[in-house]
């Protein structure tokens, strides 16, 4: 199976920076779609950010402005800068990887990060 695994997650102060970062790994040929996503304490998992390998980008409105989604396609690599950071935003944010195609077959497969915590608080 495919694993990702995030990093970079931890506590920072409201208006403060954060890097996340995800690593694909495993026998993979290419990834069409990696991005975000974030679960908060009684809500639902959102999308925050995502990126083809074409570079093609899209937001949730709530990180617009604030937020930048990159990925590094040669290293299976993704990253979210999250700039001027909110207590909202504090949640578990999962990568995800949406059509794996690995050296096994021809089918893209979806996979999921276990996450990493940001908390936004003083």
């Amino acid at each position: 199976q495919v694993q990702l695994v995030e990093s970079g997650g931890g506590l920072v102060q409201p208006g403060g920076s954060l890097r996340l970062s995800c690593a694909a790994s495993g026998s993979i040929r290419s990834i069409y779609r990696m991005g975000w996503y974030r679960q908060a304490p009684g809500k639902q998992r959102n999308l925050v950010a995502a990126i083809t390998t074409g570079g093609n980008t899209n937001y949730a409105d709530s990180v617009k402005g604030r937020f930048t989604i990159s990925r590094d396609n040669a290293k299976n690599t993704v990253s979210l800068q999250m700039n001027s950071l909110k207590p909202e935003d504090t949640a578990v944010y999962y990568c995800k990887s949406d059509g794996v195609v690995t050296t096994s077959g021809p089918y893209g497969m979806d996979y999921w990060g276990k996450g990493t915590l940001v908390t936004v608080s003083s």
